[in-house]
């Protein structure tokens, strides 16, 4: 699949209907989820025929292209069951297979890798501080080859040092520097739209 294909594609979901600002729900926009995992395929095979998981799933977008891309199994994970429903329906929609799972991602109970690769836009942490490398860690440990996330850019430094240093990556690169185009989805967003610049970032685990 091309990537205009794959971002089209991905336009036609469902998204959130009333996001959880505690959660730090936002929607993952097309032309980032689409290059998140074209690169993660067209660059590395991480994603065809392989085994992988959305941690932090929300309305399905990441495994939805993980699927697309030809993933052997794709399994989504998030808290809310609302998010559930909407991942079911847009998976539905588009005829494809993935287990959907209600859990804490920071809470797994699995113990060492499960799958081959992780996809992820974790909170940012900004509503809860280190909510984003809870999230790395959890994917750190169930991730055989790769975990890929997305990550504030002003962060860079910061997500680097932790991620070495705290929540044992072996290895950390910043793939590419992405726009970030956030709608007003809560009553304290005062803009109607706000450019935030986020890293792709892929990790391996040691």
């Amino acid at each position: 699949m091309k990537l205009k294909q794959l971002e089209g594609s991905l336009s036609r979901l469902r998204q959130f209907q009333s996001p959880k600002v505690d959660l730090e729900q936002y929607l993952t926009r097309p032309h980032i989820a689409s290059r998140m995992l074209f690169m993660a395929e067209n660059s590395f095979g991480d994603i065809d025929g392989k085994l992988v998981a959305d941690l932090g799933c929300g309305c399905g977008t990441l495994g939805l292209a993980a699927s697309l891309l030809g993933a052997n199994y794709v399994v989504g994970l998030d808290i809310d069951s609302e998010a559930l429903s909407i991942a079911q329906e847009n998976f539905a929609e588009l005829e494809l297979d993935i287990d959907l799972v209600q859990a804490n991602v920071t809470k797994l109970p699995w113990k060492g890798p499960i799958v081959d690769t992780v996809v992820m836009n974790p909170p940012f942490g900004t509503r809860r501080k280190g909510a984003d490398m809870d999230f790395l860690s959890s994917a750190l440990k169930i991730a055989e080859t790769a975990v890929y996330s997305l990550h504030k850019t002003s962060t860079r430094e910061h997500i680097k040092r932790a991620a070495l240093r705290d929540v044992g990556a072996k290895t950390a690169d910043v793939l590419c520097e992405l726009r970030f185009d956030l709608p007003a989805l809560y009553k304290f967003h005062k803009k109607r739209e706000v450019d935030i610049f986020v890293d792709l970032w892929r990790f391996t685990s040691s």
